[in-house]
């Protein structure tokens, strides 16, 4: 006589989580490969965040969170054209503190035509177009 033993929970949640694995590796093997050169970009789920920015005639200050949860403040000097980054975290009295994360001339940085700049035309490719353009006309 075959008596076979009640399969348990474990045994199905095994089962089901063997499944859905391997669901997910056929799902991302169908995902399309981008091609030679090309990053694959990820999508991140939006967190609730919350931003302000004000400025006058002399600064740029604009507020945000951190994936870590921090706050951050950028201020930004228009007229000397310095920018500084500072982290304030709160918690407990010993956990609680502000950090001047970095800051730097920008002066140059703004004379910059492009740097790290994934456009579909760099602006010499524009400046170029718009010169021909002009000169048609």
């Amino acid at each position: 006589m075959n008596i076979r033993e009640p399969r348990t929970a474990s045994g199905w949640i095994l089962l089901a989580g063997f499944a859905l694995a391997s669901l997910g590796l056929v799902a991302e093997s169908k995902q399309e490969v981008p091609p030679p050169g090309q990053d694959r970009t990820q999508v991140l789920p939006l967190s609730p965040v919350s931003a302000t920015a004000d400025s006058n005639d002399q600064m740029i200050a604009v507020t945000g969170v951190d994936v870590t949860g921090g706050s951050l403040l950028y201020l930004i000097d228009t007229q000397n054209r310095h920018l500084s980054v500072y982290q304030a975290t709160g918690g407990t009295k010993s956990t609680m503190k502000i950090e001047w994360v970095g800051g730097r001339n920008i002066d140059l940085d703004l004379r910059v035509d492009g740097f790290n700049d994934k456009s579909q035309f760099s602006y010499k490719d524009l400046e170029a177009r718009f010169d021909d353009k002009l000169s048609e006309d």
